[in-house]
């Protein structure tokens, strides 16, 4: 049976290949927006953010003396990358990566719900605080997507379907 540790770093690993998923998804999916510039920039906002996000789980990893799990990690950027892909032969792909984009904001949330639990769980204060800045952003960035999804769609339809 695994202790509250063990979990935390396994759950810590997972999180740090979410965000490299993420990270793909995004940076790809944005290069391609270029009809929707305020949706470009947020997504490239929430792209620098992720990418600090992935810096601090791994921080978090290595407090406890543990690592990135690079089978996770690999999972996690071929699956984003992917997912970018999959939007590449799509016309309506603003959309269909918006809807999707604000849905794995809300998984991203309850998966950070879940770390900052577990470490306080642990006893690891600090990271359950650094956990708590990440779900915050998270948090900000799924508000934003459920804000922004009927600017986005009417722009969509407005402009002739354009990407």
């Amino acid at each position: 049976m695994q202790t509250t540790h063990e979990h935390l770093v396994d759950w810590l690993r997972d999180a740090y290949a979410m965000e490299v998923q993420a990270e793909k998804m995004l940076s790809n999916m944005a290069d391609r927006l270029e009809d929707y510039p305020v949706l470009k920039a947020r997504l490239l906002q929430h792209v620098a953010e992720t990418r600090n996000q992935a810096v601090l789980v791994e921080q978090c990893l290595h407090q406890l003396n543990a690592d990135t799990s690079m089978l996770k990690t690999g999972i996690g950027a071929i699956t984003g990358t992917a997912q970018a892909f999959s939007g590449v032969f799509a016309s309506d792909e603003v959309v269909k990566g918006a809807v999707f984009g604000a849905a794995f904001e809300y998984y991203e949330i309850i998966n950070y719900k879940i770390l900052v639990m577990a470490a306080e769980a642990a006893g690891e204060t600090g990271i359950a605080a650094t956990l708590e800045r990440i779900l915050d952003e998270e948090r900000r960035m799924a508000e934003w997507m459920q804000d922004n999804l009927p600017t986005i769609l009417g722009e969509y339809l407005m402009t002739g379907n354009k990407r």
